[in-house]
């Protein structure tokens, strides 16, 4: 079948998000069920994404130079099963710390270059990028519900098993997907740097980083706000699956709406969007109150990521595609979680997880302005992708 590649990816995404849900919906936990501090949690939660920092623009650039995203998906699955058999013997913190950068760098880009793929995928069989990124979130959301009352029965420090077990599921369905064929001029470190040089893509990548910052410090800290609230963990699955259900939603209906304003507009909304929606996190006295508030991360982050994408897509020269996702993705989910987790961190600690969320509405608040004059410029001398 013409198609049979596409819904192989989409089964792909499906088992590579579940396996990353369960790393930030509830390693937080597993944390802070073996007794470590909420500074600690920020650290070990700001490990990751610093391993992503340099996991995906090294992962991106290898795929670009040899013409495969299927292998570096392949390598980096391999790696994440062994590094989640691996952190089942592990204790203590420090144990913890080197753990969960060893995981990280392989488990980043078992997402980032998944979205890459589908992006390129999705140009060739003439399909939405967002209906294939769609069972990403499905998995995410699935798996995130199923997880929180599979952990109400073995225990939060069994965690590493369903880990495990949808890490096993998503190599196994790596195997299967193609790769997609894109031109034949040579990658080189000095082509790939000169993205980084982009004046254009950095000033954009920057006033990103003050939205993406809120999104990363929530997605760290939401299952121990509703813990705070006195909700339990099923509670934990609920609030992921709601969202990211939403998000589905917003993935799959986005050929109906996407082609109406231009990518900046979208992104710009949506940074307003995050700011009313931290600030009602931070308003919120009964953990039952952040479940119909979740419905906002469909809006939020589905419209943010997949406009932003494109926007980047337009920036970036066809041979080094995979690299300009991967930047985007790693400043979205790299650079700011490692902010978010470890001012999250300090936060907690010092002020409450309440004070946390206001701080977040302000950030967004900011990106959002930015981003709204930005746009404003960006329409003076609109960009040509090369």
């Amino acid at each position: 079948m013409e198609y049979r590649s596409v819904y192989r990816l989409m089964a792909y995404l499906f088992f590579a998000y579940s396996t990353m849900t369960i790393v930030m919906s509830y390693i937080p936990l597993y944390f802070q069920a073996d007794g470590l501090s909420g500074n600690q949690v920020g650290i070990l939660m700001a490990i990751g994404p610093f391993a992503t920092i340099i996991a995906q623009p090294f992962w991106g650039y290898m795929s670009d130079k040899y013409k495969t995203i299927k292998r570096m998906i392949i390598i980096s699955a391999c790696g994440v099963v062994v590094a989640t058999f691996s952190f089942m013997f592990m204790s203590q913190f420090y144990g913890y710390l080197v753990m969960m950068f060893i995981l990280f760098l392989f488990l980043s880009p078992l997402t980032a270059l998944g979205d890459s793929l589908s992006q390129k995928t999705a140009t060739l069989k003439s399909v939405s990028f967002g209906r294939i990124r769609m069972w990403g979130s499905l998995g995410f959301a699935t798996t995130s519900l199923l997880t929180g009352y599979v952990l109400l029965v073995i225990g939060v420090d069994h965690l590493m098993i369903p880990m495990l077990i949808m890490a096993t599921l998503a190599l196994i369905m790596a195997l299967s997907i193609k790769d997609v064929k894109g031109t034949n001029k040579p990658v080189t470190i000095i082509s790939a740097l000169k993205i980084g040089l982009d004046r254009k893509l950095m000033l954009f990548l920057l006033f990103v980083v003050f939205i993406s910052i809120t999104h990363r410090a929530n997605d760290s800290y939401l299952g121990l706000y509703i813990v705070d609230l006195g909700g339990v963990e099923s509670l934990i699955g609920w609030a992921w699956f709601i969202g990211v259900s939403a998000e589905a939603l917003v993935f799959a209906t986005s050929p109906l709406w996407f082609k109406k304003w231009q990518p900046l507009t979208f992104v710009t909304v949506a940074g307003f969007i995050y700011s009313i929606r931290w600030l009602l996190m931070g308003l919120a006295t009964a953990p039952w109150m952040i479940l119909p508030l979740q419905l906002a991360h469909g809006v939020t982050f589905g419209m943010f990521y997949i406009a932003g994408f494109q926007f980047v897509n337009k920036l970036i020269p066809e041979h080094l595609q995979a690299t300009g996702h991967v930047l985007f993705i790693t400043t979205f989910f790299g650079l700011s979680g490692i902010f978010g987790s470890l001012f999250g961190g300090w936060m907690i600690d010092g002020f409450g997880l309440e004070a946390l969320y206001y701080c977040l509405t302000v950030s967004a608040l900011v990106g959002a302005v930015g981003l709204m004059v930005f746009k404003f410029m960006n329409d003076r001398t609109p960009t040509i992708a090369k």
